[in-house]
């Protein structure tokens, strides 16, 4: 018996880990492109129009196909789904890394994004199976929501050495050893786990909402990018609106519904998915915010900036596995309202960083809003899974991440925008200027520190001194629309998720769930 107990602890934490390997993956090459996105230029020679697509192509094809993927495992079974998608990722990463043109870097970049919509929801359901006791899955489910937070800082840590010696593809081939070690693992570690009575996928669903989630975040990168005056961005979000408007009149009608919308009739599924949104939406502005302020305010090189962005992720790696501690002592409400109040209150501290701010007075900010996003996605990552039916585990998961892709546009567009706009109206340029060079700090501040080298020695000095400092005006507005927002967020998710149990049981039976 005590044989079989331990067989059957190792088998349990050993599927977390290989789970946790593949989600962090996925983390790691959706941040590591940013940083090999220069050399790749220098290379290529991409187009303006194609760098855009090589940079989004992976967030759009993931993003639009996860609900039909996460349907698809509950019905082949998670670890199949799993084990396929991580090999399809292997090998789009290395056609990635070996490119030849911009054509085929778009290409790769797009399968990268389809096998990457298989293996988020997959893991998410398998955690959620293999962690039958609510108090294990629970803690599971904090370790595996820290660990993917810390993946989205470890991509220039990881790709800086690669790009110090090596060519841009590099950065992608670090893909296929590692995802060598989930297959390998994962074969004899998992247990498959599908719906013995499947529904059949309504496939005219699928273009719908892969399409209508495309256009709605291509829009609102466009307006963030463009400006929300363009005939495109219209286009793009009011062709996106139609196809998701037509996806729920068409979820309503038929007996075999893509996503299930009674999912959203439990107010702890729509509470922990509205928690995400206000999360990322925060965090993926205070990224892109910090990433720049450490290269073009401090001077960073990218690793630099890579590591001086990990305190971050740190916090919510220890806060993480301390979510069922304090869901156990608070409440599950309490607890996310709690990771929320804690990043707006890092974003108020935010509002102390200057141009020579000694780094270590930035530490407890970071670590302060790391915490904060460990007990609120350690919250959310357990409570939308457990909220819903376990046959439709899958596609639960897969909404989830689909709410962190629009949170991550929405954060990048709203507040982005924010930034700019502070930016912009706080910026006064010494007298003297060329045009050009007063065209290009009117632009970014990377595009002031770049016109700077052409120019004489004390004006150069002049206009990168008052772009900075514009740029930490343009900052500390945009931390504090994100304090506000986030605090905001407290209550709507507080009011949604009070009476849910801090011990969400299994359910007695399982009569529409198998495990091979």
């Amino acid at each position: 018996m005590t044989s079989t107990k331990k067989i059957t602890a190792v088998r349990k934490w050993g599927t977390l880990a290989v789970c946790c390997v593949a989600a962090l993956l996925l983390a790691v090459d959706n941040t590591v492109l940013n940083l090999a996105i220069p050399h790749l230029v220098e290379s290529m020679r991409p187009s303006a129009t194609q760098l855009l697509w090589i940079a989004d192509a992976y967030g759009f094809a993931l993003g639009g196909l996860v609900i039909a993927m996460g349907n698809l495992g509950d019905r082949v079974g998670r670890k199949r789904l799993l084990l396929v998608g991580a090999t399809a990722f292997g090998l789009a990463s290395a056609l990635t890394a070996y490119a030849l043109d911009p054509e085929l870097l778009i290409a790769a970049r797009a399968l990268q994004g389809v096998a990457g919509a298989t293996i988020m929801p997959s893991t998410l359901s398998l955690v959620r199976h293999t962690f039958t006791d609510p108090k294990e899955r629970t803690l599971a489910m904090g370790i595996a929501g820290g660990v993917g937070a810390g993946g989205f800082a470890l991509g220039p840590v990881v790709g800086g050495p690669l790009l110090d010696h090596f060519w841009w593809g590099s950065v992608f081939l670090i893909n296929i050893p590692v995802l060598a070690l989930v297959l390998l693992a994962g074969i004899p570690l998992l247990v498959e786990y599908r719906n013995p009575r499947p529904q059949r996928i309504d496939w005219i669903s699928v273009p719908l909402s892969g399409g209508g989630l495309v256009g709605l975040v291509y829009g609102i990168k466009a307006a963030a990018r463009d400006g929300a005056a363009q005939p495109s961005v219209w286009i793009a979000v009011g062709l996106g609106a139609l196809l998701l408007a037509l996806f729920v009149r068409r979820q309503q009608r038929i007996p075999n519904p893509l996503l299930d919308l009674r999912l959203f009739r439990a107010p702890a599924f729509t509470g922990s998915i509205a928690a995400n949104l206000f999360t990322i939406v925060a965090l993926s502005a205070q990224s892109l915010a910090f990433s720049l302020y450490f290269q073009d305010v401090r001077g960073y090189d990218p690793m630099g900036t890579g590591f001086a962005l990990l305190l971050g992720p740190a916090g919510a790696v220890v806060s993480g596995p301390l979510t069922p501690l304090a869901i156990q002592k608070l409440g599950r409400a309490r607890t996310a309202g709690l990771g929320l109040a804690l990043m707006s209150l890092s974003c108020c501290g935010y509002l102390l960083v200057g141009a020579g701010t000694d780094y270590w007075l930035l530490a407890l900010p970071m670590l302060v809003s790391g915490a904060g996003i460990g007990f609120t996605m350690g919250v959310t990552s357990d409570t939308v899974l457990a909220s819903a039916p376990k046959e439709k585990a899958g596609v639960a998961g897969a909404v989830g991440e689909t709410a962190m892709e629009l949170g991550g546009a929405l954060g990048i567009a709203v507040l982005g925008s924010v930034l700019t706009a502070g930016y912009r109206g706080d910026l006064r340029l010494p007298a003297g200027l060329p045009s050009a060079a007063a065209d290009a700090a009117h632009e970014s501040l990377a595009g002031a520190v770049g016109a700077a080298a052409s120019l004489p020695g004390g004006l150069a000095r002049g206009m990168v001194a008052q772009a900075q400092q514009a740029y930490l005006s343009g900052l500390h507005l945009t931390v504090l629309a994100g304090a506000v927002l986030l605090l905001a967020g407290v209550p709507v998710v507080a009011r949604l998720l009070r009476g849910v149990p801090a011990v969400i049981e299994e359910p007695a039976a399982e009569p529409a769930l198998t495990a091979a």
